[in-house]
């Protein structure tokens, strides 16, 4: 309920979702003694709009004339929608970020609410079993084996339309058995008991990580888990999940890509018999304002998410678990910059719970903290169930006549598995047909208008498309350039391999994984299902498939061009590379059936492709470590980023001189070093001129404190049209 007010002057100040670095205050609303809770929200004046505000804080005075304040308008809320541990995480969030704290803040609301509509009924449509479905024999649909597993799915009571569409039914099946009146619609209301199935036999170090971390579940802990590929890393989760339920605690799981959601909740349900909600930008809105909802009412057990679910409101949070908490996904690239990972271990710590980061590659970041003891390590060091881990070959391609980027040596490998009804997933990480078209008369190539890029060749449908602004053009007949007829593909890509694939293999299932493939809302989950039924069959993917996939009867694994990977400016390149290898082989080999790992190369004397060959993660991420260390690089330093937007490409650099210079003139910090302004590696994308400062040193407090002074002087700088900045903290993006 709204708190009594206790002083006439009490002034609302709010998180507003517009671009300004600060909070707004307002007067109480007219007429009304209540004030509002903080977390709740109110209906706020700006110019001539009315928008939906937080209440962050409620103050008895401020440094503006009262009289000049506005009037809040209405309120929105008896209760309070975001729970004071998230309204402290996201006060945390802008403040470590440096971002509007109002387009922080709106991230701990559904859809709805931020339109200023109440919160979703958490009821959601479902189905049930008519009298006459009740009655049908269990084999009167054997000719439609669909309906009929829907019928057998329905006979253990009502389910919703969203854990029918997990399970693998589609529209279609629903309407079949409605218009032969076997089932019918109904509203379900998911408030069923929690409970777990029984677990696996868990191994020695899977005992240990286990008990380490149940005995903690009501104290803030951070629990790395390394575990080699394959070692059981989701049976510890499961089992930690399961004493979690048995407290009544909700646990939030963190994943980085949309595409693992499907596996991980059919896993997740074949253990739980507790409600079970997902989070992410696949999801309907509708459906997501529900699941937000059953999330804040304790309703939903388990909330499974991609990186923004780390906002998600729990009424009861017991655990959190991060999965494959290396993985760059888990960084968001615009608006506002955060690492969901380092959000997610603040988010524990507020909520008192203990947080669990799982990989088999950890972060050189999570590793350093593990080392010096911040963190809780447990260590999966061999695969489960009498699985052993893939041996590895480099193939030198020098030289070799490649068919779509497929090696003899790797073609006859495919040969020898298929032929034993086994799997083989190949990886590519170029989608489109090739990644150029280029004439061969006089050298013209497809550049993108708006970027510092060329532009990929796309067959299906045809058409030439930059990958970065996504600009399409149709594909052209002859060169715009000379007029000559003789436009060739340069490179290979996904499509062109699976043409070749198809043409080399009629006979073999060929399933291509990418992000043009895979657009459709249950493609994954379609796709997971279709592979795990099947015998022999070919996949081939970018890292849609390299991450965290349980393909039991893969047993080849190929990695078609693994230079492709070397060339980063990025400081993280190394390590980047090392761990998507090391994931990629990962999926070989999982079950009882020996997997092998082919990485074509022509640089097979590159130390970190030798690396990944001979040595576990343990050993060359201890290297990578001591090569950071050596030259000052986080984990050993810290680092931000200011960085510039324009689409005029000399306003971006003067602007960010402006403020090195101001800055410069007030500051004397020789921990502190301003480097730039420095073009971006893609010093055009979209159309708009990129450029950045950096800022180093070997403390994060201060460089954070610097960063807040060029916020402060950036802030107060005239900016010229088209130009806009924003501040990244622990950058992922290439500097």
């Amino acid at each position: 309920m709204p708190q009594e007010p206790n002083n006439t002057q009490i002034l609302l100040r709010c998180a507003v979702p517009i671009p300004v670095r600060g909070y707004l205050d307002y007067l109480p609303a007219e007429g009304i003694d209540a004030l509002p809770l903080l977390g709740s929200r109110v209906l706020v004046p700006l110019g001539s709009r009315q928008l939906v505000g937080i209440v962050a804080e409620i103050l008895g005075s401020t440094a503006i004339n009262p009289e000049k304040l506005k009037y809040a308008k209405v309120y929105l809320d008896e209760t309070a929608l975001i729970s004071p541990d998230v309204l402290e995480l996201l006060n945390w969030t802008a403040d470590y970020y440096q971002h509007p704290p109002g387009e922080t803040l709106i991230l701990g609301l559904s859809p709805r609410e931020r339109r200023g509509e109440p919160p979703a009924s958490t009821r959601e449509d479902g189905f049930n079993l008519t009298l006459r479905g009740e009655g049908l024999a269990d084999t009167a649909l054997s000719r439609a084996p669909r309906q009929q597993a829907l019928i057998a799915a329905l006979r253990h009571g009502p389910k919703t339309r969203t854990q029918l569409r997990l399970a693998g039914f589609k529209s279609e099946n629903l309407r079949a058995l409605i218009s032969r009146a076997l089932i019918e619609p109904v509203a379900v209301d998911d408030n069923k008991a929690w409970a777990s199935k029984s677990p696996l036999n868990a191994n020695d170090e899977q005992r240990q990580a286990i008990a380490a971390i149940t005995t903690s579940l009501n104290t803030f802990g951070c629990h790395l888990l390394e575990g080699v590929t394959g070692s059981g890393k989701t049976e510890v989760y499961l089992q930690t999940i399961a004493a979690a339920l048995a407290l009544q605690k909700q646990t939030l799981v963190i994943i980085p890509e949309i595409g693992l959601t499907p596996q991980l909740v059919q896993r997740f349900e074949e253990r739980f018999d507790a409600p079970i909600v997902t989070l992410h930008s696949g999801l309907g809105n509708a459906e997501r304002d529900r699941n937000w909802q059953a999330a804040r009412t304790g309703q939903a057990a388990i909330v499974i998410g991609t990186r923004s679910a780390v906002f998600a409101p729990l009424l009861t949070p017991g655990l959190i678990i991060v999965d494959e908490e290396h993985d760059i996904s888990l960084s968001q690239q615009d608006g506002l910059r955060y690492s969901a990972r380092d959000v997610a271990v603040k988010r524990a710590q507020l909520s008192d719970c203990p947080i669990v980061l799982g990989s088999a590659t950890p972060s050189l970041e999570s590793m350093a903290n593990a080392s010096n003891g911040r963190y809780h390590w447990h260590r999966l060091t061999q695969r489960a169930a009498g699985a052993h881990p893939p041996s590895k070959r480099l193939v030198d391609i020098r030289g070799l006549a490649l068919r779509a980027g497929l090696s003899p040596q790797l073609e006859d490998e495919m040969v020898e598995v298929l032929s034993r009804g086994e799997q083989v997933l190949l990886f590519l990480n170029r989608r489109g047909f090739a990644p150029s078209l280029l004439c061969h008369d006089c050298g013209w190539t497809a550049e993108c208008q708006n970027c510092d890029s060329r532009q990929t060749l796309h067959k299906k449908p045809p058409r030439v498309q930059c990958h970065h602004c996504g600009q399409k053009n149709p594909l052209p007949k002859r060169c715009p350039h000379c007029n000559g007829h003789r436009l060739v593909a340069s490179g290979v890509g996904t499509e062109q391999t699976e043409q070749a694939l198809r043409k080399r293999f009629p006979s073999v299932p060929v399933h291509r994984v990418d992000s043009d493939s895979m657009s459709g809302r249950h493609a994954m989950a379609t796709f997971a299902q279709t592979v795990e039924n099947a015998n022999a069959c070919i996949m081939l993917g970018t890292q849609l498939l390299a991450k965290g996939h349980h393909f039991p009867k893969v047993t080849c694994v190929g990695v078609l061009d693994a230079d492709s990977l070397l060339m980063s400016p990025d400081f993280r390149g190394e390590e980047r590379l090392a761990q998507l290898l090391t994931q990629v082989g990962g999926r070989a080999g999982r079950a009882q059936r020996p997997g092998e790992v082919l990485i074509q190369t022509r640089h097979p004397e590159h130390p970190i492709i030798k690396a990944v060959l001979e040595q576990p993660w343990r050993t060359l991420s201890a290297q990578l470590l001591s090569s950071r260390e050596a030259q000052g690089l986080p984990p050993k330093g810290a680092l931000a980023a200011l960085r510039c937007d324009s689409a005029d490409q000399d306003a971006g650099s003067a602007f960010l001189t402006a403020i090195m210079n101001a800055y410069e003139a007030t500051t004397t910090d020789p921990s502190i070093r301003l480097v730039g302004p420095l073009s971006a590696p893609m010093a055009r994308r979209a159309g708009l001129y990129r450029s950045h400062i950096v800022i180093a040193g070997t403390q994060r407090s201060k460089v954070h404190a610097s960063v807040k002074n060029l916020v402060a002087l950036a802030s107060e700088h005239r900016l010229p049209k088209g130009l806009r900045w924003f501040v990244d903290i622990d950058p992922s993006e290439p500097l």
